[in-house]
């Protein structure tokens, strides 16, 4: 059976208030929400929090979505959205998460760069900046995305990347990156 006429079925029935269809719609679609909220926080609770908020959310706007994309695509897009809004409310900054966190990287300026280096730079980045290049290099925002989300111009947006990129090789050639700290 196609998956979309699937989807579609049960959207359906989750808009006019059917509950087992509403249940149904958050396991289906609650794993890869959660895998969004689990990039910002470590904790699992929180993480489950930040889902919830997010499916409360989904639900809310579930009569908005127009069929034009991906049903899963459009959940994780407010789920990360609400995710974001809730460390903005708390002031409390989303950390990178790394994979490989041990492995150098291949390029010649960052052979010695660890995660956790980055991750500290990156957080000594002026907020708008740091705000800007997250959600351009880590999360795959285009510029129009960015200045639409934080309200200013694309080319405010491409200042404050930037800047943000300028910084961080600023802070890659300064003396305590040149050499591997952790080379025994």
């Amino acid at each position: 059976m196609d998956k979309t006429a699937d989807d579609r079925r049960m959207v359906t029935a989750a808009l006019t208030g059917d509950r087992r269809a509403q249940e149904a719609f958050y396991r289906k679609f609650a794993p890869a929400a959660l895998s969004v909220c689990r990039r910002y926080t470590q904790d699992r609770s929180e993480a489950m929090e930040l889902l919830n908020i997010g499916m409360l959310k989904v639900f809310d706007k579930l009569d908005q979505f127009r069929w034009e994309g991906s049903l899963e695509g459009w959940i994780k897009r407010l789920v990360f959205n609400c995710t974001i809004d809730q460390f903005r409310g708390k002031r409390k900054r989303p950390t990178l998460e790394i994979a490989l966190w041990d492995q150098p990287t291949a390029e010649k300026a960052t052979q010695s760069l660890y995660a956790e280096d980055l991750k500290k730079m990156i957080d000594l980045l002026p907020e708008t900046s740091k705000e800007v290049f997250w959600l351009f290099a880590v999360e795959g925002y285009n510029h129009a995305e960015i200045a639409q989300r934080l309200h200013f111009s694309e080319g405010n947006s491409r200042w404050h990347l930037n800047k943000a990129r300028t910084l961080l090789k600023d802070k890659l050639a300064s003396e305590p990156f040149q050499h591997n700290r952790y080379a025994g």
